[in-house]
């Protein structure tokens, strides 16, 4: 997990509520202190962060894990942040990313060949967590001279198939 600015202020958040809370209770400084101390991880985690995923798309990153990325293909989207922002395989050939990131799950679509282009590999990241997201989070790579020219990220849009 990745300590963020973020991270810290809702911690911090969730700590003052559970301790003006707990000052209802009793109005010992120290005693309330401590139960707040304790507390405050379980209400993040069980009450303030479940209801965060539920109406917003703020979620937990991780760094790169090669390992990860194959095992665990719904939670991609959590290192896609430091893929992107770190151009991590920026300049890397297919060969080398195809050894980290596995074989293409499907190539992009070329407007200039007017075909799936062999140069373009996408990749599914999974679902942000939420309630109200019906989008699946991609990823493009887009080869050059065999090499990693572009990384972008993307959504697509999730379709239900209605019976008739």
């Amino acid at each position: 997990m990745i300590y963020t600015p973020l991270f810290v202020i809702f911690l911090i958040f969730v700590f003052i509520l559970v301790w003006l809370f707990t000052n209802t209770i009793d109005k010992r400084k120290w005693l309330s202190f401590l139960i707040s101390l304790a507390l405050t991880p379980i209400v993040y985690y069980y009450v303030f962060y479940p209801l965060l995923n539920i109406f917003s798309s703020y979620h937990h990153e991780k760094h790169f894990d090669a390992d990860a990325w194959e095992s665990k293909p719904a939670l991609r989207y959590e290192m896609s942040n430091e893929i992107i922002n770190e151009q991590l395989f920026l300049g890397k050939t297919k060969k080398e990313v195809k050894a980290i990131l596995g074989k293409s799950e499907w190539y992009g679509w070329d407007d200039s060949i007017k075909a799936n282009s062999p140069e373009k590999w996408n990749y599914n990241l999974g679902y942000k967590p939420g309630a109200f997201n019906m989008t699946q989070e991609c990823l493009e790579l887009v080869f050059k001279n065999n090499k990693v020219e572009s990384i972008k990220q993307y959504q697509l849009e999730t379709k239900f198939e209605e019976k008739e």
